[in-house]
């Protein structure tokens, strides 16, 4: 039916967390009939016990799950189709927004194509939810007090959005410091991202190294930022 139909569909199987992705993956690329409909994989970011209650103390983040599965089949595609902090809106929690940087670095380093988000914005109490299930959101909107909010994954997620444009390529990047997390992009009109977090208790001073060119940068403790090349200096 989908063949007949003519439709020009992009189709995303499992849209569920990290843990099972790749077995479930695996099932359907094994299989032909069903393998040649899938453009790829989407899948959830839940499974952290640092910031969720329900997940095995041992862990079900796997972020290396996302590797596996592009090497299981790189002509495919993967997006993570949704995340959010649960346990209401979370205000001043700076812990959220290092969530959602070592989440998209250490997802984009595994080959993940497209990040998207569950809420963009959320009333003071993390809702509006047919079954109570407040989060927080990038953005909360406080009704009472006439204001809105902006809460740290909004600044976190800014230095993917504003600087990795459209079309960007990613490309190799690594660190000499276990404090310091980073990824990097090749975007097209030539101008290189880098983005760079500590979320360390302390400051963590390093080189900033691109094809034999170094400068002496600083990643503050609990800090991110993006390092921006342009086209002639890249």
């Amino acid at each position: 039916a989908l063949r007949e139909s003519g439709l020009d569909v992009k189709l995303l199987v499992w849209d569920h967390n990290r843990d099972d992705m790749f077995v479930r993956a695996k099932t359907v690329y094994s299989d032909p009939e069903a393998e040649q409909f899938v453009w790829g994989v989407a899948y959830h970011w839940y499974g952290d016990p640092r910031y969720e209650m329900w997940p095995a103390r041992e862990g079900q983040v796997l972020y290396d799950n996302v590797r596996r599965v592009h090497e299981l089949r790189p002509d495919k595609h993967i997006v993570m189709s949704e995340a959010c902090q649960e346990f209401g809106p979370r205000l001043g929690d700076w812990k959220v927004g290092e969530r959602y940087g070592e989440a998209i670095i250490r997802d984009l380093n595994n080959w993940l194509e497209a990040w998207i988000d569950w809420n963009l914005i959320l009333d003071a109490s993390g809702g509006p939810n047919h079954v109570n299930n407040f989060v927080s959101a990038p953005i909360i909107v406080d009704l009472a007090r006439d204001k809105v909010l902006f809460h740290t994954n909004f600044y976190y997620m800014g230095h993917f959005s504003r600087f990795i444009k459209p079309g960007a390529r990613r490309i190799l990047a690594s660190s000499n410091r276990d404090a310091l997390e980073v990824t990097a992009f090749a975007n097209p009109d030539g101008s290189l991202a880098a983005v760079v977090m500590n979320q360390g208790d302390f400051d963590v001073n390093f080189w900033l190294e691109v094809a034999g060119e170094v400068t002496k940068a600083e990643a503050p403790k609990h800090s991110i930022s993006t390092f921006l090349l342009s086209a002639s200096a890249s």
